[in-house]
């Protein structure tokens, strides 16, 4: 129980971080959701990764990426060998107004894990890992 209610309550201030970047830039949290996949994927994204990532439809990921391009904040590239394939970009400059927005998240990570000492560190990041795993194995139905 206390695992839980800890990850919920960073779960929480993570929402509400993501919210307060949203707002200020007239985007959806789903799209600052996205923004997130693109910048951690390690190869560029294609719209359809991008929809299987988030668990959206074709047609929420065409507006989503249409809100994201408008603002600025990612460009499509088609690809040169094959004219359907487009890949998803961050752009630099949205990079770094979302890198100052999230500069309080950095830090007190940094803070956090200075706090805790390298092994406990250690331990935080491999069961975040692992728990990442789990939720990406797609189990998604409650035990019986």
């Amino acid at each position: 129980m206390d695992m839980a209610r800890h990850l919920r309550h960073v779960n929480g201030e993570m929402n509400a971080l993501i919210h307060r970047f949203a707002g200020e830039h007239g985007l959806h949290a789903t799209d600052v959701q996205a923004l997130g996949a693109i910048l951690d994927a390690p190869a560029p994204l294609t719209p359809g990764r991008l929809g299987r990532r988030l668990g959206l439809t074709s047609g929420a990921v065409t507006s989503c990426l249409d809100r994201l391009e408008k603002a600025g904040h990612v460009r499509r590239v088609r690809e040169s060998a094959d004219r359907r394939v487009v890949h998803l970009y961050y752009e630099p400059a949205a990079r770094l107004v979302a890198a100052e927005h999230f500069r309080f998240l950095a830090r007190a990570t940094q803070r956090a894990l200075e706090r805790a000492g390298q092994q406990d560190a250690s331990a935080a990041l491999r069961f975040l890992d692992i728990l990442g795993q789990e939720f990406s194995a797609g189990e998604r139905t409650a035990a019986p």
